[in-house]
């Protein structure tokens, strides 16, 4: 039985393995970038079929693409959407050629299904052409940057949906912690009491403006170059294509998306990368901030802040029993991290670009894409395994608060700066709290001192 094809390109022959949808050129970019292990990440296979499909559509509305090859490249692009044919999808994420192995390895597949749809055996490109038909009036340099951008809207979308759950799970805790007050510091020191209802709402309000940013983000993602072809001119495409291509791929995708102006600079500049990858890696600061305040709000249980107690998740060590470590804030710092590095990386890849053309893609969307991925896992794993099982510990606060000198701040309107400085001072040396030595010398009774130092008044 035969096990191959042969099939052909401008470097020579190669046999294929005669059930692969893939064919010669995939072939080559699978033996040659053997990279990092992984494939093309799911909603880039998914984006890049869209624009196959929606090139074929208008392709032969324009007249330049037989209607049955339409039909067929259609057909067999929805069925790869629907989740066939995925496996044949084998070039490594990280790829030399600016994308132009994925771009191949789709063209492949696609024309490999629409020629068995027309009753033809997977090879015979006489049928259907890789380049000449699924690839008509496209070049990588459009289909492959488009398709990032549409799978980074779809994935900014769902961490968009994660992060309001996630910012609803920070309101909530404002709302049961209203009543209680704990010790505020500025740089580890003891300042002026807030509550927690207070922090927690400030937490959900930098959630807020992280959302927000998101969502412009999906703006400047949805200006696209398609109908550039190879470096912005449009070389190859016909009029009616460069004019309804990204009208039909809203229609196929779903999405808002509008034609560059300027296709020359839609096709090498990637500010665009730089300045989402930014607001993906502030989004990340802010998670990470979060964590360290409560890694530190719950350090302990008896040496150390014991503010907030966050849910036990596992054992803390091999050796010492008992032992609880916050794991989960562990975790979001160290996906900040990863995001903060990636965003390096898209940053020296859009430095990085050359003339008419930014050769470096591949590496941008394989740090992006992980970035998006393992910000939105995190931020599920965050919400569900630590902040909505946060408690506090009211008792210990209030003991914070009543033994802390940072409430003679508040006696500043009434005694002056420096008198209250002096309070502050005899009441730490003398390990006695500012209640009492205001009592002694002010000669205040309980009902003002009540009145100068409730808590409730300072927030």
């Amino acid at each position: 039985m035969k096990q191959y094809r042969t099939e052909y390109d401008s470097l020579g022959e190669k046999e294929i393995p005669i059930q692969a949808y893939y064919g010669v050129q995939t072939l080559r970019a699978y033996e040659n970038f053997k990279i990092s292990g992984r494939k093309t990440h799911k909603e880039m296979i998914r984006a890049i079929v869209e624009i196959k499909k929606a090139a074929a559509l208008t392709n032969a509305a324009a007249g330049v693409l037989d209607s049955e090859k339409a039909e067929a490249v259609a057909k067999a692009c929805d069925e790869i959407l629907a989740g066939g044919y995925f496996k044949d999808f084998i070039v490594d994420a990280i790829q030399g050629g600016a994308g132009t192995s994925l771009n191949m390895n789709a063209n492949e597949v696609i024309a490999n299904r629409a020629i068995e749809l027309l009753g033809g055996e997977k090879g015979d490109y006489t049928i259907v052409h890789p380049n000449d038909h699924v690839n008509c009036g496209q070049s990588t340099n459009d289909a492959y940057p488009s398709a990032g951008k549409i799978a980074l809207i779809r994935m900014l979308k769902k961490a968009i949906g994660a992060l309001e759950t996630f910012r609803d799970a920070l309101t909530e805790k404002s709302k049961e912690f209203k009543n209680v007050i704990k010790m505020g510091r500025t740089q580890l020191q003891d300042a002026v009491p807030v509550s927690f209802g207070q922090s927690f709402g400030a937490y959900a309000s930098a959630v807020t403006r992280d959302i927000a940013r998101f969502e412009k983000a999906i703006g400047a993602l949805s200006v696209l170059n398609m109908g550039g072809t190879a470096i912005g001119t449009g070389l190859n495409a016909d009029a009616y294509y460069l004019k309804n291509i990204v009208p039909t791929l809203c229609d196929v995708t779903g999405l808002s998306l509008t034609q560059a102006e300027d296709l020359i600079d839609a096709t090498q500049n990637l500010d665009c990368f730089v300045y989402v990858s930014g607001i993906v890696k502030a989004c990340a600061t802010t998670l990470s901030k979060i964590a360290n305040d409560l890694r530190l709000m719950s350090s302990g249980p008896r040496t150390g802040f014991a503010e907030v107690n966050l849910p036990p998740k596992q054992n803390g060590s091999s050796i010492m029993p008992g032992k609880i470590n916050p794991v989960i804030p562990e975790v979001v710092n160290q996906i900040a991290f990863r995001i903060m590095g990636n965003d390096v990386t898209v940053t020296h890849v859009a430095e990085a670009g050359q003339l008419e053309l930014n050769a470096f893609e591949p590496i941008a969307f394989y740090a992006l894409f992980e970035s998006l991925e393992i910000l939105h896992n995190g931020v599920n794993t965050f919400r569900r395994d630590c902040i909505e099982g946060l408690t506090v510990n009211a008792e210990v606060c209030e003991e914070e608060v009543e033994r802390s000198i940072g409430v003679v701040t508040a006696l500043c309107p009434h005694l002056g700066y420096a008198r209250a400085a002096a309070i502050a001072k005899r009441a730490l040396k003398e390990k006695r709290n500012v209640r009492e030595i205001l009592a002694e010398e002010e000669g205040l009774d309980e009902k003002k001192l009540g009145e100068l130092l409730n808590p409730y008044a300072m927030i």
